[in-house]
């Protein structure tokens, strides 16, 4: 349907001269303002340098003379300055509904990428600690949204990339080397000031007890970096993987800063850009001319004493990326990074990739609610609520969806007592619920011997007349244009919100309408019939909820 639509919009902005290649449609947020609306006038009136109600008024007019048009909508009107909103007709929705119905996989296919390959890029933690709620939370953005660009026809690879050599993982070694001469009652190597002070660095540096004994406790850091640094951020690499594995979150390729040295591609990127006149020498350390790209400064990559910044190997990641043949890269960062991305995207463009290539999401951080109360946290000093405390609290399913209802650029407080209501407080409850619910509907009716399945069979849908019904009915055939909407903008959220919604819709339905006739009444021939349309109903929600719930990576129990 949404296709169609959109096909009759673009034709009769051709008609009008102009051809664009994608005309955005809505659904109106007030009520009373249609069912699905386009701005496209506003969008043109720069182009056809002309109002755009009067706009609005010549693409109404193209519209209304296709014979389509009056078999879909009641009306359609022009509103404020210019947005065309249509009206759809009851006949139209029982179409749809049955169509939802027996054909659900062409109802729901929406074709956007046509085989374009994606790379998300997502998590990226430091392997210097377990994953915060910082990290599951864009876990599962990323994740979620592998989900949907898949769904909607792009191939898409999901990436995380392993700080495996900077400052930070040498830290970890020396935190760790301290705890270990720790567990000896030796004081000869303490704590570093800014070192790791989390119960996992004990953990890791009895690990390292059991296999060396007292062996290194009087070898110098230097001599034994190697083994302090190097088993500690594999050891802690380890448990991120398998926490992400628990949250059924899963990488496509685990990619080595470590390996951007040793394979020589640091290097040659840095010889790349100098050969396009955009590195330079100045004060004994090695610039990357940002400033030619609109940055504010620019930026040094290698420093005086020869060591590189972060800086040098994101450089040569980003570029390889492209290298490898995605036509997007999509980087999911936190919040605190956001200063950080008009360098990168100066460097792809200096290596001569179009920036708008590049997508970085940004995600603000998340607060804890307990009991009402803000549960203070310190990563530094080892006192934070981890994801894997979070699953073993209120479960992996529940954090995925909490995480996911919020855009991720605004701030998430997580309550935890309302996630672990068994009620409307808690989201994924309400919503895993309706879907268990009709499960039991069509329990019930399989041991009263009901028919439940119509594939195929003409029914009489236009039954299904009371206003919650249509409702509801107008809300599943506008699913397919959620999922655009949520695709294009990259915004994974959005199915969040239209379950909750349609979830919303269902229970009180189910609480005001008898579904199934009550058992022991004689069936009338109309009884039966509208218990038959309210079953095909019912699935079809229960059709449009699993959908959605397997976007976000989500179960879909069939009992609660």
């Amino acid at each position: 349907m949404i296709s169609m639509i959109e096909k009759f919009i673009l034709d009769a902005v051709e008609s009008l001269g102009v051809k664009v290649d994608y005309a955005e449609v809505e659904i109106p947020k007030r009520a009373g303002q249609g069912d699905i609306s386009t701005p496209v006038a506003m969008s043109l009136s720069g182009k056809l340098k002309t109002q755009p109600r009067k706009i609005a008024e010549a693409l109404t007019l193209a519209l209304n003379s296709r014979p389509e048009i009056k078999t879909m909508f009641e009306k359609i009107e022009i509103l404020g300055p210019g947005f065309i909103n249509f009206h759809l007709k009851s006949s139209f929705l029982y179409e749809q509904l049955n169509m939802l119905y027996n054909n659900r996989e062409e109802f729901l296919r929406v074709e956007l990428g046509f085989g374009k390959k994606v790379q998300i890029e997502f998590v990226s933690a430091n392997p210097t600690g377990p994953l915060h709620l910082g990290h599951g939370r864009g876990a599962a953005l990323g994740a979620a949204l592998a989900n949907l660009l898949t769904a909607a026809g792009f191939t898409v690879e999901k990436e995380f990339y392993i700080n495996d050599a900077g400052r930070q993982v040498s830290l970890l070694g020396k935190s760790v080397f301290s705890a270990y001469h720790h567990l000896f009652n030796s004081d000869k190597y303490p704590m570093p000031e800014d070192g790791y002070r989390g119960d996992y660095v004990e953990v890791i540096a009895k690990d390292i007890d059991e296999t060396y004994g007292d062996s290194l406790l009087n070898r110098d850091f230097n001599d034994v970096s190697t083994i302090f640094t190097d088993y500690s951020y594999k050891k802690m690499l380890k448990w991120i993987e398998d926490d992400l594995s628990a949250f059924s979150v899963t990488f496509d390729r685990w990619q080595s800063e470590r390996e951007l040295f040793d394979s020589g591609t640091v290097r040659g990127s840095i010889d790349l850009l100098r050969q396009q006149g955009y590195i330079y020498d100045e004060d004994g350390a090695v610039w990357f001319r940002a400033t030619a790209f609109g940055d504010e400064k620019d930026r040094v990559i290698i420093k005086s004493d020869g060591s590189y910044t972060y800086f040098a190997s994101d450089i040569s990641y980003h570029i390889r990326k492209f290298q490898r043949g995605f036509d997007e890269c999509i980087n999911i960062w936190g919040a605190d990074h956001h200063g950080y991305i008009p360098r990168v995207k100066a460097a792809i463009k200096a290596a001569g990739v179009d920036d708008s290539r590049l997508t970085v999401l940004l995600v603000q951080m998340v607060s804890l609610l307990r009991g009402g109360v803000p549960v203070q946290m310190s990563k530094r000093a080892g006192e934070f609520i981890t994801l894997s405390d979070l699953m073993d609290e209120i479960g992996a399913d529940t954090a995925r969806f909490i995480f996911l209802t919020r855009r991720p650029d605004s701030q998430l407080e997580f309550d935890l007592d309302a996630a672990k209501a068994q009620s409307a407080e808690n989201p994924v409850f309400y919503v895993q619920y309706a879907y268990a619910r009709i499960n039991s509907i069509f329990s019930k009716a399989h041991e009263r011997g009901i028919q439940t399945s119509f594939q195929g069979i003409e029914m009489n849908l236009s039954l299904l007349d009371k206003l919650e019904e249509l409702q509801i009915i107008k809300k599943l055939i506008l699913y397919p244009l959620i999922f655009e909407n949520a695709a294009r903008a990259r915004e994974p959220h959005r199915i969040t919100f239209y379950l909750q919604e349609l979830s919303g819709m269902f229970h009180p339905y189910y609480n005001k309408y008898r579904i199934l006739s009550v058992e022991g009444t004689e069936e009338t021939a109309e009884t039966l019939m509208l218990t038959q349309a309210r079953l095909i109903l019912c699935e079809s929600i229960k059709t449009i909820i699993e959908a959605g719930l397997n976007i976000l990576g989500i179960t879909a129990p069939e009992r609660m």
